[in-house]
């Protein structure tokens, strides 16, 4: 497999999460406005809220609002009825929590994945191991398996990590499965139906499939006793009312779902031939993301940053990017524009009229 340089210095502010575009705007303060932001894998076409009453907004979550909540996320991802589900203000919050509630010496990491497992579990004086099969996972502690993964897209049998889960369990330790994009390959794929008794924890993302990441609302599938630890560590009011309100309109509106992962699917096709086309190979991903390989890679990031389009690079691995589905007709228009430039510039090497300027912002 060929690999190109580095990611360049001027994607270094922009390789390690997605949604920065005010870091664009001032890496490519010449780059048409508005952006398209690919970089991320949210849903461009959000759910819609409707109207909010006056008192969602001015009164304290009451616990009844949030097993209303929590019941509906339940019957959404086919959970049975031993298994908790509980709300947080979003899985980064309960990322970010777990290596305080549930302290591991050894930590082992299916990789290569979204980054901030490893460092949340760093931070709280692991040692961490990225593994790349799941038999391997069963010398750690605690390991961890984003299912669908971030960036390819790749999957694991709901059956295989059940097995993992309760050699797991038979030791104390617990398996984390990061199911922040399974909305969109439904619930056959998922490790909630099949929870075992113990030794697994799932983190479900509300606002990716739905398009509403500004809500920060998640939730986890858990045992009765470690749902109870969760409880405890995010504490009364965690959830705010109006994710309350909306997080169950949407969680109960089954037709809506089908027809975004219907319409999200057909998309993803189109981006994928659109990309192929310009010479890109797919090398993963899911409906609301395409994972794209190319020995150009570096350059190809700044030429769609400077037509004001931001995909996702990675500084370990350049060759590839990460590219979002785009939100409208316009927004499709000006990706085609900008790849058939670059199709354009990579064709005569690189010297086309402006190609100047973005070597000297290099």
């Amino acid at each position: 497999m060929e690999r190109c340089g580095t990611i360049p210095e001027a994607a270094a502010g922009l390789r390690y999460h997605g949604g920065n575009i005010n870091g664009a705007r001032h890496q490519f303060p010449d780059a048409p406005q508005p952006w398209i932001d690919l970089s991320t894998g949210i849903n461009p076409l959000p759910y819609p809220i409707g109207a909010i009453a006056p008192g969602v907004w001015a009164k304290l979550p009451e616990l009844s609002a949030v097993a209303a909540l929590e019941a509906a996320a339940r019957t959404a991802y086919g959970a049975g009825p031993s298994t908790d589900i509980v709300a947080a203000p979003g899985t980064q919050a309960l990322i970010q929590w777990l290596p305080r509630i549930f302290p591991a010496r050894r930590v082992g990491v299916l990789g290569f994945t979204y980054e901030e497992h490893e460092r949340c579990w760093r931070a709280g004086g692991a040692e961490v191991t990225t593994v790349t099969a799941l038999a391997d996972l069963a010398a750690f502690d605690v390991g961890i398996v984003v299912n669908p993964n971030n960036p390819d897209g790749r999957t694991y049998p709901p059956e295989s990590l059940a097995e993992t889960a309760v050699s797991f369990a038979e030791k104390g330790g617990l398996l984390v499965v990061d199911e922040a994009f399974m909305d969109v390959l439904g619930r056959r794929n998922s490790l909630v139906p099949r929870f075992p008794e113990a030794g697994a924890l799932v983190l479900r993302s509300f606002g990716k499939i739905y398009g509403l990441a500004g809500l920060r609302l998640g939730f986890a599938a858990a045992s009765p006793e470690v749902g109870a630890i969760l409880r405890r560590a995010i504490g009364p009011w965690a959830v705010s009312g109006l994710a309350l309100e909306i997080g169950q309109r949407a969680l109960t509106d089954e037709s809506w779902l089908t027809r975004a992962v219907s319409r999200l699917c057909g998309e993803a096709n189109r981006l994928d031939g659109l990309l192929q086309a310009a010479g890109f190979e797919i090398v993963g991903g899911t409906p609301l993301f395409r994972l794209a390989q190319h020995k150009d890679a570096p350059r190809w990031f700044e030429w769609l940053a400077h037509a004001g389009i931001l995909t996702r690079p990675f500084n370990a691995r350049p060759d590839w990017l990460r590219f979002g589905i785009p939100p409208a007709l316009a927004d499709w228009d000006r990706l085609e524009a900008a790849i058939h430039d670059g199709c354009t510039r990579q064709a005569t090497g690189g010297v086309e009229a402006g190609d100047e300027a973005l070597d000297h912002a290099r």
